[in-house]
């Protein structure tokens, strides 16, 4: 019995071995697709994170302390310059007024015509973002009674590398994590003159203007901002992966009819990372090869890029996406 144990385990062992040493000998089998290159619009942008702040906040506080007597605005507001959005008593006032009521109605009556209330002004117009009185209740001169903004913007932060890139008034994109199915066209609105380092790495804010402001934008809401760069359309594109840098010269494997495939020298102009555009080297319908890797059996490796091997329905879409 103990024989026959160590029998077997001898036998596992070598069969793990022979395993082992089965996969290490195997090479990746070269393949090829083919691509077809076809002319498309590319985009070069630049990603961004950024919150929706206010481009202006502006406190509002009364002249002397009071009471209010009256609000005549809610959050969400939009006012112009000059409207009038409460009503309030000095502390005078108000006082007086309370000893008024003590003694009727109609000495109430009579003090409150004679001694009129005062207004509380927007001093700019925009929207209101936060009231902090309600009627009755009372406020020193500090208090900031109401709080408004002239317009949201989203302040985005840019690395360095990429800040010469982005330019006043140039077009971009915001996508609110709030409401990520509703993107919001933008305009780069001003560019910081000062940096930020953080852990060693530098950004700049960009403030960032929708063209229009939806109603679900809030203050403090996390976005994402791509900003466009330079775009190109009705170009020539190739996937990126189907080239190679040999010698600071830039190559592809394209297929001839009648002939083996040849290593072709292209020029090379924007990028998206995925697909690039060819400015010489190759034209439109021009069949190109992109190598694939795969772990197959011995029959089938080759390492010969001239008499590559390729898969059936191997042709790709203009996208690049296999």
């Amino acid at each position: 019995m103990k024989k026959s144990l160590i029998i077997g385990a001898v036998i596992i062992v070598l069969g793990g071995i022979s395993f082992y040493s089965y996969k290490k000998n195997q090479r990746p089998a070269i393949t090829y697709s083919e691509y077809s290159v076809e002319k498309g619009d590319i985009a070069v942008t630049i990603l961004a994170t950024g919150t929706v702040q206010p481009k202006n906040r502006l406190e509002i506080k009364a002249p002397v302390a009071g009471r209010i007597d009256e609000v005549l605005i809610k959050e969400g507001s939009k006012v112009r310059k000059g409207q009038i959005i409460a009503w309030m008593s000095s502390t005078e006032r108000a006082a007086m007024l309370d000893a008024a009521r003590s003694k009727g109605e109609e000495e109430f009556k009579k003090w409150s015509e004679l001694y009129l209330p005062t207004p509380v002004l927007a001093p700019i117009a925009g929207t209101i973002i936060l009231k902090s009185v309600e009627p009755g209740q009372t406020f020193t001169n500090t208090d900031a009674i109401f709080t408004m903004s002239d317009h949201l913007t989203v302040k985005a932060n840019v690395d360095e590398t990429d800040i010469a890139q982005i330019k006043l008034n140039s077009s971009a994109m915001i996508v609110l994590d709030a409401y990520p199915k509703s993107p919001i066209k933008a305009r780069v609105d001003q560019l910081a003159f000062d940096a930020t380092t953080t852990n060693n790495v530098t950004t700049y804010t960009i403030d960032v203007r929708p063209e229009e402001t939806p109603d679900f934008m809030r203050s403090g809401m996390t976005a994402n901002v791509t900003f466009s760069v330079k775009e190109k359309t009705g170009t020539l594109l190739i996937p990126s992966e189907a080239m190679k840098v040999v010698d600071g010269k830039t190559l592809v494997m394209k297929k001839n009819e009648k002939a083996p495939p040849t290593e072709t020298v292209i020029s090379t102009g924007l990028t998206d990372g995925k697909r690039t555009e060819v400015l010489e080297g190759l034209a439109e319908n021009d069949v190109i090869l992109i190598q694939d890797y795969s772990i197959g059996d011995g029959a089938h490796n080759s390492s010969n890029p001239f008499s590559p091997k390729f898969p059936k329905g191997g042709k790709r879409s203009s996208g690049g996406q296999r």
